[in-house]
């Protein structure tokens, strides 16, 4: 066979796979298109999550089995499958609930714009700065977020409120992507193969829980969740233990605290019950009652911050959420 017969076929053979392709596209548009609004719904808001494959899957299922589908799609994320609560739903729907405060100024529901995006995958930034000086035109009506020393940046061409995302290089938060403690669950089936001196990054996920919000007091329940795969401990004979030494603080609109708590505590089991093959996560609750300061806290934005250090492997990192009451 000739070189150019050959290379016809293969023309050809490109061809139709990518009529085949533009075909499976359409019937998957369609599919979309023709879901009832709990469905769309769904799919919508797991749009940042969900996997293409789990996409196609969906769309294909009859009505009839999509209600099992939502169901196994966030059993298989949740971070402690012992536990009643699925902390990474829950946590999900929080952050997203948190950009419809944020980020309702763009004509669209908070989660569907570029910060709320960055916000419900990544967290909080440790640093927020809102920048609407005019010293040059590509510093000009910005926001510059911080996680650790990495900078996002998103800029309002127009200054009208139209913030995009301008950093495309996302791969050095991964440490911080709210799927990335989905993705140590599922990895610890292979932890014991981490070679000597190589350490999983220390992190932890957290939320806030309020318990009571009147004029005299407020009180709540900060909720820690580290999972085991994280943690380097210490082998003492037959035990394995880790030191974790936890700081909070509460502070008003003015940036005073109103409330502050340190404390250390111990994880400790045998290889069986905290060995690094464990799933799931440790989950520690601090629970707060505030009386003198409730009427500050009540003003506004308050800025809660915690730092968690494992004291047996040395790592640590801090973390900053915004709360009314």
């Amino acid at each position: 066979m000739r070189s150019d017969e050959r290379q016809r076929i293969w023309i050809r053979a490109g061809g139709l796979l990518l009529i085949l392709a533009l075909v499976s596209s359409c019937r998957l548009y369609r599919l979309e298109r023709s879901l009832s609004p709990p469905y769309d719904d769904f799919l919508s808001k797991v749009r940042y999550i969900i996997s293409s494959a789990e996409r196609k899957i969906f769309l294909e299922l009859p009505d009839s089995e999509k209600d099992a589908f939502i169901e196994d799609f966030w059993r298989r994320r949740d971070l402690d499958p012992d536990t009643e609560e699925n902390e990474f739903k829950a946590e999900y729907f929080e952050r997203m609930k948190e950009t419809e405060r944020l980020f309702k100024g763009e004509g669209r529901p908070g989660w569907l714009t570029d910060r709320g995006r960055i916000y419900i995958l990544f967290g909080a930034p440790l640093d927020r700065i809102i920048d609407t000086s005019a010293r040059s035109e590509t510093e000009r009506c910005r926001e510059v977020w911080y996680y650790g020393d990495f900078p996002i940046v998103f800029r309002d061409q127009n200054c009208n409120g139209q913030f995009k995302l301008i950093t495309y290089d996302l791969t050095s938060l991964r440490v911080f992507n709210l799927t990335y403690m989905h993705e140590l669950n599922l990895a610890q089936a292979d932890a014991r193969k981490i070679p000597s001196g190589e350490r999983p990054l220390f992190d932890f996920d957290w939320r806030l829980r309020k318990t009571a919000v009147g004029t005299e007091k407020i009180g709540g329940i900060v909720i820690v969740s580290i999972p085991y795969s994280v943690i380097w401990p210490h082998e003492d004979a037959e035990w394995r233990k880790v030191d974790i030494e936890v700081e909070l603080a509460l502070r008003d609109v003015e940036g005073d605290a109103v409330w502050e708590h340190r404390e250390t505590f111990e994880i400790a089991g045998t290889e069986d019950e905290f060995g690094m093959g464990k799933r799931g996560s440790f989950r520690r609750r601090i629970p707060f009652r505030i009386e003198d300061g409730a009427a500050r806290l009540r003003r506004g934005k308050n800025t809660l911050t915690i730092r968690l250090k494992d004291l047996t492997g040395g790592q640590e990192l801090r973390k900053e959420m915004t709360v009314e009451f």
